[in-house]
């Protein structure tokens, strides 16, 4: 099967352009240049997952496991899920070409206007239009579509007849999954969805929108040049202009070089919140002069993942996963209705709550979960009956988006990167997820279960799966690290307080100044679409969005195929 990567050994010295992450911003970003007809290499630390190789059984799953904390580092350097356990909050990221598009539930929504209108945010961003031509481009190439049969799924029946707790009845969710067979304006063939429930755990069938069978195909189509199992570990520039990318090779247990590097005249750092502020901050440790706000601002974007235990009714919001584990079970997309809760008064207060599925690979661990809270006869039960049948039938899955106060910091500690946020777990964004969500589980007849791993390892800090900042928007370098068109600030002493480094971007959500209180693939994306547009601007760029056509559509299960494909 035709893959997008390369072997690193193919990686030249040189490029136009280099693109250090291949998630929403990175695929953008990487698509983008490379119809502009320049060279161009993408930098990914983790490998690459073609359709039906995600995991599907638990033994597998552990294998994609990182499991990283201040004094623990379990498993694959280069596994799916990377999981950060700090002191103040833990992070779930994607690792793989595709970053989080490939686990993330998919849902693609458009925040409040206020949050954009925070005074936080360079005053361009909503002033210039071009935001509003990155969201429609990025609706154009993500597609996010309501499920028509939706209300069908009894995990969404479940949330309708509980929505009553809250006085705001259910709506179908936007995600980036296809419920009709198509051809995506990158030429892939994607069929339809099986509403099999795995979207979180990697979708097999092909059917979700992610970077690695939209933005990536189309950058390689067009020339761009695409490495795996790479891990940048910082910038230096390069007399007389351009970047010098330095990077560890990877396998599955380190790295298994010496750290090698590439250049390019134009870098742009799109690793997500985590890998970009990371970079930035090991540059800055080795002269690069960046702005004293690098690190500063993280957000976990209000989020919550919790669970209703003991509901009357059955709710199947348990992945069968492709090849169904189980007949004649009908998951749905991993969230196919929400709550949306607005305060009109005060933004913070606003919510969204989702119905959520658990991937299937997790159902052999889930009567574990929750022996620690005392459920053992439950769990016994579901052992025997299988998580299909017994008690975890009716197991509630919920995410839920707000606003937080974006006060954390990431820094480095020994090399290593860290999350400093004393009292995030007091965020007062919690206290009122836990009463609406706990209302919606009692309306039920089930218990709010917040955390069943409390105890463990994850003790009691809450846990984000949608980070955000560490390399803030700002009018200038005492307020963000990178201006409106994401260009990182130069904090050298004789520079102005908003010149920037030439060649040099962030383009993912370290960006975000602030909360956006909803999924932010979208935003992301728009915003990489925006700052693409800005660089083509100001280098004498040109290229388009068009969808391609091609004489044969690219398989979802081959999208290297790509590098051979002729137009009609």
């Amino acid at each position: 099967m035709a893959r997008l990567a390369r072997s690193l050994d193919r990686l030249k010295p040189r490029y136009d352009m280099v693109v250090v992450g291949s998630g929403y911003g990175g695929g953008v970003a990487a698509s983008r240049l490379a119809r502009a007809g320049k060279r161009v290499a993408v930098l990914e630390r983790g490998r690459e997952f073609l359709t039906g190789e995600f995991p599907a059984r638990f033994p597998d799953l552990r294998g994609e496991l990182q499991l990283t904390g201040k004094r623990l580092r379990m498993d694959s350097a280069t596994g799916l899920y990377d999981v950060r356990f700090c002191e103040d909050m833990h992070v779930l990221v994607g690792c793989g070409l595709g970053g989080g598009s490939l686990i993330n539930a998919g849902v693609a929504l458009r925040p409040d206007d206020r949050v954009l209108h925070d005074p936080r945010w360079p005053e361009e961003v909503a002033r210039d239009g071009w935001l509003a031509e990155g969201y429609a481009r990025a609706t154009r190439w993500l597609r996010p579509s309501l499920d028509p049969t939706a209300a069908e799924r009894r995990k969404y029946q479940a949330l309708d007849r509980a929505s009553v707790a809250l006085g705001k009845a259910p709506v179908h969710a936007p995600v980036v999954v296809g419920f009709a067979a198509t051809v995506n304006p990158a030429g892939v063939a994607q069929p339809a969805c099986t509403r099999c429930g795995d979207c979180c755990g990697g979708c097999n069938t092909g059917a979700k929108n992610t970077v690695a069978l939209t933005y990536l195909p189309d950058a390689v189509r067009h020339g761009a040049e695409i490495f795996t199992h790479a891990r940048a570990s910082h910038l230096t520039g390069v007399p007389g202009g351009g970047w010098r990318v330095h990077f560890d090779q990877l396998d599955g247990t380190g790295p298994r070089s010496n750290s090698t590097s590439v250049t390019a005249d134009v870098v742009v750092l799109a690793a997500g919140t985590l890998g970009s502020t990371e970079i930035l901050l090991r540059s800055r440790e080795r002269g690069l002069p960046l702005s004293d706000r690098l690190g500063r601002n993280f957000s976990a974007n209000g989020d919550i993942i919790a669970f209703g235990y003991g509901a009357k009714l059955p709710v199947n919001a348990i992945g069968v996963g492709h090849p169904p584990k189980v007949d004649g079970l009908d998951v749905g997309a991993c969230v196919s209705g929400q709550i949306e809760i607005v305060d009109e008064h005060d933004l913070a207060k606003s919510l969204t709550v989702q119905e959520g599925v658990l991937p299937s690979a997790l159902a052999p661990l889930l009567p574990a979960l929750f022996i620690p809270n005392g459920r053992l006869i439950g769990a016994l039960k579901s052992l025997i009956a299988g998580v299909y049948k017994g008690p975890f039938a009716s197991l509630q899955t919920f995410f839920a988006v707000s606003h937080d106060s974006a006060s954390g910091r990431l820094m480095l500690e020994d090399d290593r990167l860290v999350l400093s946020w004393p009292g995030a777990r007091d965020e007062p964004v919690y206290a009122r997820l836990d009463a609406a969500l706990g209302a919606l589980v009692g309306q039920a007849g089930g218990s709010y279960v917040k955390n069943p791993l409390a105890g463990t390892m994850m003790g009691q800090q809450p846990a984000t799966a949608h980070p955000l900042g560490g390399c803030g928007l700002g009018r200038d370098r005492s307020e963000g690290v990178v201006d409106h068109k994401c260009r990182v600030f130069d904090a050298s002493p004789s520079a102005g307080t908003a010149a920037v480094h030439d060649g040099l971007y962030v383009v993912d959500g370290a960006v975000m100044p602030r909360s956006l209180g909803v999924n932010p693939l979208l935003t992301i994306t728009a915003l990489a679409e925006r700052a693409m547009l800005h660089l083509a601007a100001d280098f004498g760029l040109t290229f388009d969005d068009a969808a391609r056509a091609y004489a044969s559509p690219i398989a979802a299960v081959a999208p290297g195929m790509a590098t051979f494909a002729e137009e009609t």
